[in-house]
């Protein structure tokens, strides 16, 4: 079905909306999914807070001219999904996990950064925890020095009292 002017401008205006905030982006070529597939592929970026939308790819040329992903340009052939997303690990899991449910869909190339990531990079990327979950670990990593500190300068007055616990046991 043909857009007209004003439908290309809305749909080119929503994908600038997308990718404003947006640290990466992939493009995945869909080729053989049903109707039903992709709808379920949608519910489950939603969900985790992607935007995944089919647009022709000359309209997703004029999205990402100027952007850090301009370089996705020369890989925008035949029919693909765009998909972006502020945390660069939920795009990423989003559609691996969807692709190895569904051996049609074909991760073809991401960009973050301005620099253009191959699909095994994404699928590396896509294994990686949560943003949560790392800053989580990041923290824990931070705090064990500190709690190890606070350990050792306890232990000198908790030894103290042991030993005087011992000698009035003794002298008893």
């Amino acid at each position: 079905m043909s857009l007209n002017l004003e439908q290309k401008k809305a749909v080119v205006a929503e994908v600038s909306a997308a990718i404003a905030g947006a640290e990466a982006a992939v493009v995945a070529e869909y080729r053989g999914l049903t109707v039903a597939q992709m709808t379920s592929l949608r519910a489950e970026a939603r969900k985790a807070g992607v935007y995944v939308k089919v647009v022709k790819n000359t309209l997703v040329r004029r999205v990402v001219a100027n952007t850090s992903f301009a370089c996705l340009d020369g890989h925008l052939k035949g029919p693909l999904a765009f998909a972006a997303s502020s945390d660069p690990v939920a795009v990423a899991k989003v559609l691996s996990e969807f692709a190895r449910a569904n051996d049609k869909l074909v991760i073809k190339v991401g960009a973050m950064d301005g620099a253009l990531m191959t699909g095994e990079q994404l699928q590396a990327l896509a294994l990686l925890p949560s943003r949560e979950v790392l800053l989580a670990m990041l923290m824990r990593t931070m705090q064990a020095p500190v709690a190890q500190f606070v350990r050792t300068l306890n232990e000198v007055p908790a030894r103290f009292v042991r030993t005087l616990a011992a000698i009035r046991d003794k002298a008893q």
